[in-house]
């Protein structure tokens, strides 16, 4: 007689509420996306309010969990600190962070346009900073969480032949940021890591992708397996280091780039 198999705790997350900055779509939506389906309640946070808002009637319709949007400025350090202290304490503590927000622009170094460095700075490197210390002070207090930083292959190889400098280095700090975070924290209950990935096929590059090119093809040839990544190919990653699954595993960075940096 065949049964139906018994889900394994290990990747339940019922109840464990995980607030996710850059949630209003793509990457982080769909990380969202994964955690809901696990049963954690969400908080999506991001500056796009129409986009955030409808997300999170979506994502509550789709998969029955409680799902809350909120604005959120990462850049805003006072802005964070305010908006992070009532969401505690409305849900009773965030358990699991999806630090998620970011950008790119594309500038040549050689242009010098210190307006360009610093937004991609701003954003992606003290934006992360400001929500990892905010919910981290908490996470410490109640002595349990878990962290989850989208870092970027790009912060373990130089991205060719696009001019993301910027970018490359925002994400190789928030991979250090992530190991240093993990170390200081690794007796107190609260893991730290980041999630790597590569070229994706969001709702910002799916019309770059479909249009095509020669920078398309040199893209999908550098990758082993000749193709961009989904969105939804992130999400179990993020269910598996936002559970007890991964328990023993802090200061990791784990990529997931069709293979490109083991090339």
């Amino acid at each position: 007689m065949s049964t139906t198999p018994t889900p394994s705790p290990l990747f339940d997350l019922t109840g464990r509420t995980a607030l996710v900055t850059g949630g209003a779509k793509g990457l982080g939506l769909a990380m969202a996306r994964g955690l809901a389906q696990h049963g954690a309640p969400i908080v999506l946070a991001d500056i796009d309010d129409e986009t955030g808002e409808q997300a999170a009637r979506d994502l509550a319709a789709e998969t029955g969990v409680r799902v809350d949007y909120r604005h959120l400025d990462v850049t805003d350090q006072a802005e964070v600190e305010q908006t992070v202290a009532a969401i505690d304490d409305e849900v009773g503590g965030i358990e699991i962070l999806l630090n998620n927000a970011g950008c790119t622009i594309h500038h040549p170094l050689e242009d010098g346009d210190a307006e360009k460095w610093r937004a991609v700075m701003t954003l992606n490197l003290d934006g992360v900073y400001h929500v990892l210390s905010a919910v981290g002070r908490r996470m410490l207090e109640r002595g349990h969480g878990s962290i989850i930083n989208t870092g970027s292959m790009s912060g373990i190889i130089a991205n060719v032949p696009q001019t993301q400098a910027s970018y490359n280095a925002s994400k190789a700090a928030v991979h250090n940021l992530t190991r240093s975070a993990a170390l200081e924290w690794a007796e107190r209950g609260v893991r730290v890591n980041a999630i790597a990935p590569g070229y994706m096929r969001t709702e910002l590059t799916r019309g770059f992708y479909e249009a095509g090119g020669p920078q398309i093809d040199q893209w999908n040839l550098m990758t082993p397996m000749k193709r961009p990544g989904e969105p939804h190919e992130l999400a179990g990653a993020a269910v598996y280091l936002a559970s007890d699954a991964s328990s023993f595993v802090t200061g990791s960075v784990l990529s997931i780039d069709g293979g490109y940096t083991a090339a």
